[in-house]
C-alpha cells in the first residue's frame, strides 16, 4: 500500500510524524498549503506540516489548489503501481470531485463524531464543558465530516485541560488509530443522525472574555484557546489585553457590583457574573506575555470597560 498525506496544522504534523515512523505506511508524498505571511513582520512562513515533511525527508508539494489537475496528477503518480490511500488531517481546504472519488481517503478527526463536526472540534469541546473528546477515523466524503467511521477512541477532558494538553493526547491516539486502520482495514459504519453538532471556526468574537458572563464559562474559553490562539479582554480604553492563562477562583459569588478587571491582594482578578477568574499570564498591547505580578507593577488596573 502507498500513502499520500494531506495536512497543514501542528496537529496534522504530529500525525504525519507517527505515520512516517511506520515503514509500511510511510507517505510517498505530502501535500500542504502554500507558505503565507505570518506574525507581526508578515514574513512568509511554512505550515507546520511542510516543516515536518522536510525534516522527515518526504517529497513535498504546496499547490494553491489541491483539486487542480497538476496536484491530482502528483497524487496519482505517488501511488503508481500499488493501492493508494490518501490520508487527510486538518488540511484546511475543501477537497472536491473528482479528486474525492479517485482514491480511498481517510480522515483523522479529533472528536467523537457526530459531535463537533467542523474546523475547531477540540476548542469547541472544551468551551462547551464536555466531559470527553476523542478521535475518529472516517472516510472522507463531500459532506462536512459526515462520512462513515471505522474506528473511534474516547479521551476524558480533564478539569485543567487546555487545547495544548488535550491536543497532545489526541495526537498520540490519532496516530496509533490511523496505523491500526491502515493495517486492519476495519469495516465502516454510517454516523448516527442524532447528536450532530458543528465546531465552527474560531472568530474574533470567540476570543473575547465578557465579564458579564459566568467565570466558569470564561475559564473554559481561556483554556480552549491556549496556547495557540489566546483569549482577549477589552480594557476601558478599547485596547485588548491578551489572556494566556487563568484560574477559576470562585464560580459562585456575585463578585463586585460591576463586573470587570480588579486588583485585590496583589492578584489580577476578573469579577464575573457570577464568579471570579484570576488572570495569571497576560499580554498587554504591543508587549510580550508576562505574569500578573509584572503586569500590575507596570500597568496597574485601568478603569473598567
Amino acid at each position: 500500500m502507498s500513502t499520500v498525506f494531506l495536512g497543514t496544522s501542528d496537529f496534522a504534523a504530529a500525525i504525519l510524524q507517527r505515520l512516517a515512523l511506520s515503514e509500511e505506511f510511510r507517505p510517498a508524498l505530502v501535500l500542504t498549503r502554500p507558505d503565507r505571511p505570518s506574525g507581526r513582520g508578515r514574513r512568509l512562513a511554512s505550515p507546520p506540516v511542510a516543516e515536518r515533511a522536510r525534516e522527515l525527508g518526504i517529497a513535498l508539494s504546496q499547490p494553491e489548489n489541491v483539486n487542480d489537475p497538476e496536484a491530482r496528477e502528483q497524487i496519482a503518480a505517488a501511488g503508481a503501481g500499488s493501492t493508494l490511500t490518501v490520508i487527510v488531517c486538518a488540511f484546511g481546504a475543501l477537497i472536491k470531485e473528482p479528486l474525492l472519488s479517485e482514491h480511498e481517503m481517510l480522515n483523522i478527526h479529533p472528536s467523537l463524531l457526530p459531535r463537533w463536526r467542523g474546523a475547531a472540534p477540540i476548542e469547541r469541546a472544551i468551551m462547551a464543558g464536555d466531559e470527553q473528546s476523542g478521535v475518529c477515523i472516517m472516510r472522507l466524503t463531500a459532506g462536512l465530516d459526515s462520512g462513515p467511521v471505522c474506528l473511534t477512541v474516547a479521551e476524558p477532558i480533564l478539569p485543567g485541560d487546555t487545547y495544548g494538553s488535550l491536543a497532545e493526547r489526541l495526537q498520540v491516539i490519532g496516530g496509533e488509530l490511523l496505523i491500526r486502520a491502515l493495517a486492519e482495514q476495519p469495516p465502516f459504519a454510517e454516523q448516527q443522525q442524532e447528536g450532530v453538532t458543528y465546531a465552527e471556526k474560531i472568530l474574533a468574537a470567540d476570543r473575547l472574555l465578557d465579564p458579564s458572563r459566568p467565570a466558569v464559562e470564561l475559564d473554559r474559553r481561556v483554556r480552549a484557546l491556549s496556547p495557540h490562539i489566546g483569549a482577549r479582554l477589552a480594557l476601558a480604553d478599547g485596547a485588548m489585553l491578551g489572556v494566556h492563562s487563568a484560574s477559576l477562583l470562585d464560580c459562585r459569588s456575585e463578585g463586585a457590583a460591576q463586573p470587570g478587571l480588579a486588583e485585590r491582594e496583589g492578584r489580577l482578578l476578573l469579577d464575573c457574573s457570577p464568579g471570579v477568574l484570576e488572570l495569571l499570564v497576560v499580554q498587554p498591547p504591543g508587549a510580550r506575555a508576562m505574569d500578573a505580578a509584572a503586569y500590575l507593577r507596570g500597568h496597574g488596573v485601568p478603569g473598567r470597560a
